[in-house]
Parts: C-alpha cells; sequence; structure tokens
C-alpha cells in the first residue's frame, strides 16, 4: 500500500496545474547532479509504514510520504526563495483533506514541511530543496 499511496501522490501532482511546469516521478535514491535539475523538480519517495492497534478487530496503517521540491536557482534572492518555500506550503494544502483516487481508503492525516530549505544546499550548489512530509492513513481489519 505505501507504493500505491506514493503513486496517487505523483498522479495527484502531476494532475494539478501549478505556477510552474514540472513532472513529479516517484524514485528511491533522489539524487541528481546539477545538469539534471534543470526547471522544477518533485520527486516523491516511500517513507515509513507504521502499524499500530486501533480497536480489537482493527488496525491502523500510518504512511508517510516525502515529497521533494528542488530548483537549481538563477539567483538566490530572498523572493526566488520565498516563491519556492511557498510552493511546499501550497503542497501541502492540496492534500488537505484530499481522497487519492488509486487508494481512496487512505485519508490524508498530516502535511509537515520537515526541511523548508536545506541551507548546505544553497550555499554549496545553489539549489532549492524543500521536503515536505504526508501522512496518510487507513483502517484495516487485524488478520
Amino acid at each position: 500500500m505505501l507504493i500505491d499511496i506514493a503513486d496517487a501522490v505523483v498522479s495527484v501532482l502531476n494532475a494539478d496545474g501549478f505556477s510552474e511546469a514540472f513532472t513529479a516521478q516517484r524514485l528511491y535514491r533522489p539524487e541528481f547532479s546539477l545538469k539534471d535539475l534543470t526547471g522544477l523538480r518533485f520527486t516523491v519517495v516511500p517513507r515509513s509504514e507504521s502499524i499500530e492497534t486501533s480497536t480489537r478487530s482493527t488496525d491502523q496503517f500510518d504512511y508517510e510520504i516525502d515529497v521533494a521540491v528542488q530548483k537549481k536557482l538563477a539567483t538566490d534572492t530572498v523572493e526566488e526563495i520565498d516563491d519556492l518555500v511557498s510552493l511546499s506550503e501550497l503542497i501541502g494544502d492540496r492534500f488537505r483533506h484530499v481522497t487519492l483516487e488509486t487508494a481512496p481508503k487512505a485519508y490524508w492525516v498530516e502535511s509537515e514541511i520537515r526541511i523548508p530549505y536545506a541551507p548546505e544546499h544553497l550555499e554549496q550548489c545553489q539549489v532549492f530543496t524543500s521536503v515536505l512530509t504526508l501522512t496518510f492513513r487507513m483502517m484495516r481489519s487485524a488478520a
């Protein structure tokens, strides 16, 4: 189910009309060379799955999906970085109370920007990197 939810997140991102064009993709190792970072890049990474008892007959499954937003900056002005941080916030908002078409039993629980921007990427490579974690929950009958 973790992979299904990550794929559903990719589908939602690619279907939305954000201010800049991009194609989101699911990867396990979102590592790119500077030459690969042309334009805006969204990478979806399945992060974790946790299971706990909810009731005697139901278990709660929480799935965390990371969405990395990256862009090689033309300049590193405050305005350009502000726009990209705002874009990360918009992505978190986009998933609030959403039903994932390919995983309809999983529902959104939380959006958290764990890394609003990575200072070391800005300093060393002039690359903006933000990581947003989306949490989805599904209740399933205990086996």
